[in-house]
């Protein structure tokens, strides 16, 4: 008998919790909103954590086994065999990490592109830190659109600064995994032009049967390029921060100039449990990929059944569904760029009074957002089940 992480914890276990996912609405609401997983810690990891609290190892971070941690697994899952250590860097977590490898590249009032619609916080990281977004929308099948890409790093260009691109591989909230031939145009357009690629990579791990992930800093093209990944999202780690940033060979001069302090930001504990994650982690891990498999397909069939005007894009990594909910008529705007992800509207602002069920709304993820809404299946099945029937029961009370 096979062993999957998101049955293990009932509802009312659920309700004690008091991060963001479970306190951010009433008690009544099935949140399936924000990035967390329903999921108790994998056991070597909850092991080692117990370990350092029993010895007070509770100090500043130090030394490499994060990076080695990492290195080992990107070597096993990814064939990715040549990730030098001396090529790496701790940071708090992978956000943060992705706006100080763009202070890196560019300059405040450069520009950087996105592919919306795409991860909510890059508009506000990218903004905040006084950079410009330019989008280069995804194509209708939610891949990564070359002549879109192309144009917008020309306008990105046009003004004589720095241009860099914020990647998100694989994407969220599509759940597209990128096949290495994209990343390898990605790349070969990127080096024509003077663009610097910053690839997130947090959920690099979640890559469901039928996909395959590639790291960018794997092909060819990409050696001037950073990537950044953490355990955060494959192993539920979000509160326990770490994460790693990683330089191509031609990147390393740049990544050394990266502000010693940064590598201050990273809980000691965090990096514990990140690196014990990528060490230990993968049989928990693979039965978390076959739990998530299960509900990406019992997902689609209980649209089928009770959302029959919503269209499913089936996710080929993450545990993010994208569903478009245009067919419905719910009004919504457009976001203004510094949307925040909790901010609601269109369906899922009704489905939240309606339904209640928590979802993370579309317009916040840029261009191509509006109408839609992002669903997490990282539950259990009763929940998911509940979720969706809550949803067809309320739409078919409005007719």
């Amino acid at each position: 008998m096979t062993f999957n992480p998101l049955e293990e914890l009932t509802l009312p276990q659920l309700r004690l919790r008091t991060s963001m996912k479970w306190r951010a609405h009433a008690d009544d609401v099935l949140p399936l909103w924000v990035a967390e997983m329903d999921v108790n810690l994998a056991p070597t990891v909850a092991a080692a954590l117990r370990r350092a609290i029993d010895i007070g190892d509770t100090g500043y971070p130090c030394g490499t086994a994060f990076a080695e941690a990492v290195s080992e697994f990107a070597s096993r899952r990814w064939q990715w065999h040549d990730l030098e250590i001396g090529r790496t860097a701790i940071v708090p977590d992978v956000m943060l990490g992705v706006v100080e490898m763009l202070r890196l590249v560019t300059d405040r009032g450069d520009a950087v592109v996105v592919n919306p619609p795409v991860y909510a916080p890059f508009y506000a990281f990218i903004s905040h830190d006084g950079r410009h977004v330019i989008e280069a929308p995804l194509d209708a099948d939610g891949r990564i659109d070359l002549g879109s890409l192309e144009d917008a790093f020309a306008r990105a260009g046009a003004s004589g600064g720095k241009v860099a691109y914020l990647l998100c591989n694989p994407h969220n909230p599509t759940g597209s995994v990128h096949t290495g031939e994209e990343l390898r145009q990605v790349a070969e357009l990127a080096r024509r032009l003077g663009v610097r690629v910053v690839s997130d990579e947090i959920h690099a791990p979640i890559v469901l049967p039928g996909a395959r992930f590639t790291p960018y800093l794997t092909v060819p093209g990409a050696e001037n390029a950073f990537a950044l990944t953490s355990a955060s999202k494959a192993w539920n780690l979000s509160g326990l921060k770490a994460a790693l940033a990683i330089a191509g060979p031609e990147a390393i001069a740049d990544l050394h100039r990266m502000p010693e302090e940064v590598s201050h930001g990273p809980s000691h504990l965090g990096v514990i449990a990140h690196a014990e994650a990528f060490r230990t982690g993968g049989d928990w891990l693979d039965e978390l990929l076959r739990g998530l498999d299960q509900n990406r397909t019992l997902l689609g069939d209980l649209i089928a059944e009770h959302l029959p005007r919503v269209k499913y894009q089936w996710p080929q990594g993450t545990y993010l569904a994208w569903l478009d909910c245009r067919e419905l008529g719910f009004v919504e705007h457009a976001a203004d760029g510094l949307a925040v992800v909790a901010d609601l509207s269109g369906p899922a602002r009704w489905f939240l009074d309606h339904a209640r069920v928590a979802l993370s709304s579309g317009h916040v993820f840029g261009t191509g957002g509006a109408g839609h809404v992002r669903l997490n299946f990282a539950t259990s099945r009763a929940i998911l089940t509940e979720a969706v029937s809550r949803m067809g029961r309320a739409l078919a009370n409005a007719d």
